[in-house]
């Protein structure tokens, strides 16, 4: 039987790389699909006919899985895509729940747009990918878990030392190139970014990600951040945004 972790590469590599959608829910999902991609419409039904139609516009599509984590019933994944040679390039993170088969059931989606490296020369992908201390997972989720909480959520910041190690610290956000950069938006009189809570927390060994309800100013957001945790601290750090659009153009119910 295949893993969830499986089931959820398979829809991204036989569903959209390899363009056979139909084929795809019927291998990797179970008795629901319950879609949080607000573009999408709900069910098998609006996965195969959003992505019918993806494929037709998009004939060249080259997608690759830089990280994939699975956490009990819950995957996570983050994608590199470029369609018809670069014309388009996104970078996706991606969180599946997945039934008692590993059969997935339900996701949700942040996709950003590729962008440059940012000040320190990091991109929104690179660094280490091997999963290792997976004993500590536990340990790890709990430390982000905490951090979230206290340093993004209730914007302790004088806390941070408590969860991070600044001298081995890198950063991936793409507006800034290290951790006083990314801690400044918390704090920016024009347009602060505003994390309102945590919604989901995935971590398989050194490494948890988080699906977040967040603002920037007064735009709503989806954001996914993913941390890297080496001897108890958190010492990488990557994250994705997507603006959570009116209501009224959800076509399901909604990111969260």
């Amino acid at each position: 039987m295949a893993t969830a972790r499986e089931n959820a590469i398979g829809l991204y590599m036989d569903g959209i790389r390899d363009g056979r959608p139909r084929e795809a829910m019927a291998r990797y999902t179970g008795d629901r699909y319950t879609q949080h991609s607000t573009g999408v419409e709900d069910g098998q039904a609006g996965f195969i006919a959003f992505f019918e139609a993806f494929v037709q516009r998009n004939p060249k599509r080259d997608i690759r899985v830089v990280r994939a984590l699975q956490d009990g019933p819950h995957v996570f994944l983050q994608v590199e895509q470029s369609l018809n040679d670069g014309a388009a390039r996104w970078v996706t993170a991606d969180v599946f729940d997945s039934d008692a088969d590993g059969r997935i059931v339900e996701h949700w989606d942040v996709i950003s747009p590729t962008r440059p490296p940012n000040p320190a020369g990091h991109t929104q992908i690179d660094g280490p990918t091997e999963i290792v201390d997976r004993d500590a997972t536990a340990a790890n989720k709990a430390l982000v878990a905490d951090f979230v909480q206290t340093c993004l959520i209730e914007r302790r910041l004088d806390r941070v030392a408590d969860f991070v190690d600044r001298a081995r610290y890198v950063e991936h956000d793409p507006d800034v190139g290290d951790l006083d950069g990314f801690l400044a938006e918390l704090t920016a009189k024009e347009a602060p970014l505003s994390y309102q809570a945590c919604f989901m927390l995935v971590g398989e060994g050194n490494f948890v990600a988080t699906l977040n309800r967040a603002r920037r100013g007064e735009q709503d957001q989806c954001r996914v951040d993913l941390f890297r945790v080496d001897a108890g601290r958190i010492v990488e750090h990557w994250d994705h945004t997507e603006p959570v659009p009116p209501k009224a153009e959800w076509v399901n119910s909604g990111k969260f």
